[in-house]
């Protein structure tokens, strides 16, 4: 995905206490100082959010608005030939601090956190705010974009909705492997999109039945 992106800038404002990212990615190098963002929404200066995988391989979730919150596990992400489900579920309405924003990798939710500063309840994030954009692989379509480097799949976007990677995700009974629902059910709101990529001359499209088609930016992204 280096050098490209996917964006859509929603029409309406969706909800933004209560939502969900997923998606399966494969990291492909080690960021530079700067870092890699898997998914971003920008609301203005002080009202942002981002995924990024750091220079250290650590994943970061920060939203900011006005005031930092920001998760980061202890855990790396060095192998570079693996698939990870990574999940983002948020519901800022929750009256316990650590259960407003959590990680799960490959069905497991992240609990060792080199750093965890949570939202305050009913905070509105960054996300699904009217003619704002959502960026999939970049921070912004201006300068310092900040590229993702490596693939993704199957990336699901729930608006209004905190949801279990046991959604997206399941457990091989033969193999013991977690992988992909390729079907998943879930309602995907005003704002989500379910991002198969089956399509390489329009890989923005939308299955999730609510027509929310990200479109290709820069570049040139490659179907595999």
């Amino acid at each position: 995905m280096a050098n490209s992106y996917l964006s859509r800038t929603p029409s309406s404002a969706g909800n933004r206490q209560k939502w969900t990212w997923s998606a399966w990615v494969k990291f492909s190098q080690t960021p530079g100082p700067a870092g890699a963002i898997l998914f971003s929404a920008y609301a203005h200066g002080n009202d942002n959010f981002k995924i990024s995988l750091g220079d250290t391989n650590q994943i970061s979730m920060r939203f900011y608005n006005g005031t930092e919150y920001q998760l980061v596990p202890n855990r790396r992400f060095r192998d570079f030939s693996a698939w990870y489900h990574l999940v983002i579920a948020v519901d800022t309405t929750q009256g316990t601090a650590s259960d407003r924003a959590k990680l799960y990798v490959n069905g497991i939710q992240e609990t060792s956190l080199s750093t965890a500063t949570y939202p305050s309840q009913n905070d509105n994030t960054g996300m699904f705010d009217s003619g704002h954009t959502t960026l999939i692989g970049a921070r912004t379509t201006g300068s310092n974009p900040h590229y993702f480097e490596g693939e993704l799949g199957f990336v699901a976007i729930a608006d209004g909705a905190s949801l279990a990677p046991t959604v997206f995700g399941e457990t091989d009974s033969t193999t013991g492997i977690w992988k992909p629902i390729l079907s998943p059910s879930f309602t995907a709101g005003t704002n989500g999109a379910l991002l198969k990529f089956e399509n390489s001359g329009a890989m923005g499209t939308d299955s999730s039945g609510q027509s929310n088609t990200f479109t290709v930016g820069a570049g040139t992204l490659t179907q595999n």
